[in-house]
């Protein structure tokens, strides 16, 4: 993968198993950022940066969310509590942008990369519909590189759908090529049976005003988008018969690694 800004344009795929099936499957886009890119300064690759555009990336849309968060600082601070920071050269922030002001966000992607452009770690920032977040750290106890097709799982703490209970686990995997990215994140329940799939898997361009324009247009209004099918599929579970969730109280703190991998 590039360490320069680019655009993930990706299908996203959602799959209940159980008690009812329920699937779909949409097109979206997501911006691949080098956090040595987002420096104070109004524009990165023709992306206008913490000011009002037809695309944007906000600072505070991540992280602590405060106006002046220094994002490498706070992805630096969890690597360092789980003795990984050394080992960190470059981070990419998978995010989706601010379209005409409006972004959610339901999970970003941190990508930490060793100097030989080896994937050592991810950071998941997840949100819910409720202005909550919580972040997911995933890396091998033994800080050797993420492969394509190793499985990492961590206890499940965070209430994100209404439609899914706070108990369980994940078992996330990460696939970071040239010019491709794949990422599939799996729900397991308490008595281990695999009950949602997820993926999201596309390809990386190159970052400038011309594809800016290009997705801009293509995937209309993607962040609106993103929230109104989110609300849908509500509805769509409800119709089925899915039984809504009361929401429980945030568990503390918000920051949660992968099984077997202990703060220093």
């Amino acid at each position: 993968m590039e360490i320069t800004p680019q655009i993930f344009t990706a299908k996203v795929m959602h799959k209940r198993l159980f008690p009812k099936v329920n699937a779909f499957v949409y097109n979206i886009y997501y911006f691949a950022l080098p956090l040595n890119s987002l420096a104070k300064k109004p524009r990165v690759n023709g992306l206008a940066l913490n000011r009002f555009s037809p695309l944007s990336f906000y600072h505070r849309d991540h992280a602590s969310r405060e106006e002046n968060v220094d994002l490498d600082q706070w992805a630096h601070g969890i690597l360092v509590d789980y003795g990984l920071h050394e080992i960190i050269d470059d981070i990419v922030l998978v995010g989706m942008p601010r379209v005409l002001g409006y972004v959610f966000n339901p999970v970003s992607f941190w990508l930490c990369f060793d100097k030989d452009r080896n994937l050592r770690a991810v950071i998941n920032e997840v949100n819910n519909t409720f202005g909550e977040t919580h972040t997911y750290l995933c890396a091998h106890t033994d800080n050797r590189p993420l492969q394509p097709k190793d499985w990492i799982s961590a206890k499940k703490l965070f209430h994100v759908s209404p439609f899914l209970e706070r108990e369980g686990h994940y078992k996330f995997r990460f696939d970071v090529q040239d010019n491709t990215l794949g990422v599939w994140i799996d729900f397991y329940d308490m008595e281990g049976r695999k009950k949602l799939v997820t993926s999201l898997v596309g390809r990386l361009t190159p970052m400038n005003k011309k594809s800016l324009r290009s997705v801009f247009w293509s995937h209309p209004l993607v962040t609106f988008k993103s929230i109104f099918l989110i609300h849908w599929q509500a509805v769509k579970l409800t119709s089925k018969g899915i039984r809504h969730l009361k929401k429980p109280d945030q568990i503390t703190p918000n920051i949660s690694a992968s099984d077997n991998l202990t703060k220093l």
